[in-house]
């Protein structure tokens, strides 16, 4: 599976947030530019470090009128453990058959421990307001990637 195009449409979803409401990427389209970042499981050291540097940005990325979403595989019930743990202040989206990580290109082979399986590969995806892919970032280290986002806001939108 390869990432989508960039400048085509991004790959539609309807997913659940963490308050089982139906979240749907055409919803923001002509409203709001959307970043999408994929993790591979709540409450794990760096998916709680990369979520926490989200939430610290929040202002920031208002300014730029960007809504963020995580997407995971994780269920709703553990979504919604994950925002109050940690003070989230963003949807979080249950992926759990992990259609739309397929659709992105993100469900793949990882290595851990001497292990291979198949899991989200972590991937950030950036999209305009009018639905299109402008950007992909897939190497950063999670205890900055708030701040390369940023950057990334500024150079993409």
């Amino acid at each position: 599976m390869s990432f989508p195009k960039i400048g085509n449409k991004a790959p539609v979803f309807a997913l659940k947030n963490q308050s089982d409401e139906t979240i749907k990427l055409k919803d923001y389209a002509g409203k709001k530019n959307i970043v999408i970042y994929f993790y591979p499981k709540a409450m794990t050291p760096g998916c709680t470090t990369q979520a926490c540097g989200i939430r610290d940005i929040e202002k920031e990325l208002a300014k730029r009128d960007t809504v963020v979403f995580g997407i995971s595989p994780d269920p709703v019930g553990r979504l919604q453990k994950f925002i109050d743990k940690h003070d989230l202040n963003f949807d979080l989206l249950s992926d759990e058959d992990h259609v739309i990580a397929d659709k992105y290109g993100i469900w793949g082979l990882k290595k851990f421990m001497g292990k291979e399986f198949m899991g989200i590969i972590r991937t950030t995806f950036v999209i305009d307001k009018n639905s299109r892919l402008v950007g992909i970032m897939d190497k950063f280290k999670t205890t900055n990637h708030h701040e390369e986002l940023l950057q990334f806001l500024d150079t993409k939108l």
